[in-house]
This record gives C-alpha cells, sequence and structure tokens, in this order.
C-alpha cells in the first residue's frame, strides 16, 4: 500500500523534497509507492498553486487538520514551527521528517527528540549532505582506516548572499524565529557530517568554543518602508576537541563574497587526509599514506553509492540528487518500520554542539559537552 505524504511548506525545501518524490518511482523503483496527498500553507492562492505543480491532490491551512491523516509527514517550514506540529505528529503515530536544524532552541530540541523516543513511527532530520556520493564513499574510506587514526576535522560553509547590507529582511535573520543564523542554518550541516564522517573513529565532540558576529545590525523589509533589526549572526568560528584528543574547526558565513554555497569539510589523519566541496560535488580528494600529493576521485562509477541508479559512469549528479537520495533511505525506512539516520536523537546531538558554542561566545570560555 503506498505511502500517503503531507508537507508543510511550499517553497525552497518544499520544492527541494517534491522533486526528489516525483523522481523516486523514475530511479528507484524499489521506493515505497508514494502519494502526494496534502500541501500546507498559509496563503490560499500560492498554496493552491504550488500543490498543482508539485503533485499534491489536496491542501490545507493548517497542519492540526493533517498530522493524523497521512502516513508520513514532512515538517518543512520555518525553524519555529518545527517542534509543535512534529511532535503532534509523531503522537498520532505519524512517521516524521524534519527540515534541519531540529529546532531554534536546544530545549525544543530536546521535546522533538523525546518525543520521536516515545514514537511507534520513524522521525527523521534532513541532513541531505550524509547522502552525497562522494561523502558516502569518504566515509567507508575512513571506516577502512585508509587515512588512519582521525587528527583534525576542518570544517567549513560559506555563502554571500546576505553580503550586500541591502539585502531585503527575512525570518531566518530574526532570532525567535530561526534560532540562530549561520551557525544554525549552516554550522549544523557542518557539525552533522563532521559527526557522520569520523564519529565511530573519534568518539563525539567532547568540548567547544566559539565566537558569532553579526556585521548587519538591520535590514529592509520587502515592500515596506522600514529597517528590521537583525537578531541572529553573520557568522562564527569555533574551535572542538574530540573524544579520541582530535581537534575540529568549524566556520560558517553568510556573508563571504564570492561564496555561493561552498561547503568544505577536510579530514586529516595518521596515513593521509581526504577533502570534499560541496562546489565540486561528484570530486573527493584523497592523499594516502606514501604519497606525495593528492588524488582526484570522480565519485560517478557505478559500484560508487547510489550511482547505479542514475547515469553512465561520469555523467555527474548534483544538488537535487542527494535529496533523491535522503528520502529513498527515510521513506523505505519508514515503510519497513526500521531505523534511520539521522535521527532525531542525532539531531539533537548536532544541536547540542550549536547551543554549547553560542554559549562559548556569550560567556567567553570553553564549554564542555555532557
Amino acid at each position: 500500500m503506498a505511502l500517503t505524504v503531507g508537507m508543510l511548506g511550499y517553497r525552497f525545501m518544499g520544492q527541494a523534497h517534491s522533486n526528489a518524490l516525483a523522481r523516486l518511482p523514475m530511479f528507484f523503483p524499489d521506493a515505497p509507492d508514494v502519494v502526494r496527498h496534502t500541501l500546507v500553507g498559509r496563503d490560499e492562492e500560492a498554496l493552491a498553486d504550488a500543490a498543482d505543480r508539485f503533485g499534491f491532490e489536496h491542501t490545507a491551512t493548517d497542519w492540526k487538520d493533517v498530522v493524523d491523516e497521512v502516513d508520513v509527514f514532512y515538517n518543512l517550514g520555518p525553524n519555529h514551527l518545527h517542534a509543535d506540529p512534529s511532535i503532534a505528529a509523531l503522537e498520532a503515530g505519524t512517521h516524521v521528517f524534519c527540515e534541519k536544524p531540529l529546532a531554534p532552541t536546544l530545549e525544543e530540541a530536546e521535546r522533538m527528540r523525546d518525543a520521536a523516543a516515545d514514537a511507534s513511527g520513524v522521525a527523521g532530520c534532513a541532513f541531505n549532505y550524509r547522502f552525497i556520493p562522494a561523502i558516502q564513499y569518504a566515509k567507508n574510506l575512513i571506516d577502512d582506516g585508509v587515512i588512519g587514526e582521525i587528527r583534525h576535522v576542518d570544517g567549513r560553509y560559506m555563502q554571500d548572499w546576505l553580503a550586500d547590507p541591502d539585502a531585503p529582511w527575512a525570518w531566518r535573520m530574526d532570532k525567535d524565529l530561526a534560532g540562530s543564523g549561520a551557525l544554525g542554518d549552516l554550522g549544523a550541516h557542518t557539525v552533522d557530517l563532521a559527526r557522520f564522517l569520523v564519529g565511530e573513529q573519534a568518539g563525539d565532540i567532547a568540548e567547544v568554543s566559539g565566537s558569532l558576529r553579526t556585521f548587519v545590525e538591520e535590514r529592509p523589509v520587502p515592500g515596506e518602508d522600514e529597517m528590521r533589526p537583525v537578531t541572529v549572526d553573520d557568522a562564527y568560528t569555533a574551535e572542538a576537541a574530540f573524544e579520541n584528543g582530535a581537534m575540529g574547526t568549524f566556520e560558517a558565513s553568510r556573508v563571504a563574497t564570492g561564496h555561493k554555497n561552498d561547503h568544505t569539510i577536510r579530514i586529516h589523519g595518521s596515513k593521509g587526509s581526504l577533502e570534499f566541496s560541496l562546489e565540486r560535488i561528484n570530486e573527493l580528494k584523497l592523499l594516502r599514506e606514501g604519497n606525495r600529493g593528492y588524488e582526484t576521485i570522480l565519485v560517478t562509477d557505478e559500484d560508487d553509492p547510489y550511482v547505479e541508479n542514475w547515469w553512465p559512469p561520469g555523467h555527474v549528479l548534483g544538488w537535487e540528487h542527494t535529496f533523491v537520495h535522503e528520502n529513498y533511505e527515510f521513506l523505505s525506512a519508514a515503510d519497513s518500520g526500521s531505523e534511520f539516520h539521522p535521527s532525531f536523537e542525532d539531531a539533537y546531538e548536532v544541536q547540542q554542539v550549536l547551543d554549547a558554542i553560542e554559549r562559548s561566545d556569550q560567556n567567553g570560555e570553553r564549554i564542555a559537552l555532557d
């Protein structure tokens, strides 16, 4: 029987996930059958148009009318709307897939984690970069000991969409709605990737220190003759220590001129190193023990993760394919009742790190994580 899907949100993430749902039966024939049942939003006219374009059969303006009427609930709304709809869906026995970060605050993330632990449904958080073939390939190399003992993890995520001080105000610039700025929006991805790639070898992140900075204090409100304050960070930097003693350095910015979506992670071990950049999504740079320099691996062979479902070798994949992969894994888990990662527990542990970085900035001290 097909899984019915209700989806809260129809803009950026709604479009990305709807595209993934449409692609699944074409390229992943063993994926569960899915019915795009109800799209949820506030603007009835825009909602109806989006439902028609995204292939949803129904619309609703209140998530409360949907969470117990579908098999799977996608929560793609702004961060401040993550907790209550997701918890209500889980309490109704509905599977939940929620966008990142899990919540704007650690307290709300804890509520969501606890609700997921008590629920019968599968609860997943949409850290889509885990599902890039090159990242999966890198994890396999790390797990196989190719680069040896993990010593240093360096992650940065640079964008420039807010470099212009006249860029308009949006909900992502409000602490009550978003929780944080570059830290939660971009840093959540970096922390999750670091934990995913090296967690089994280096252990958890045990300590952090951090610094947050807002460079543009107010921005124009679209369509209005007023300025609104920016109450979140434009950029952050952090230094971390893993349980095995490895060091971590993380940073992100939404005002880094010249960088559109530059998420780079470098991992250095006792035998070698590897490097991945989202702007070269099909490539992985690897330094093997005994070699003088890096080799560049094009991760597009049919035996590379997920690639056999797509095109012949060398026919590259893009950002949108990561959503297909994560939707395939999540919906397969929901259909079979099996575990899915990243879970709400995984996302809560990311939120703990983000919260500690912010507290370190506020208190001017290094923070130990429990």
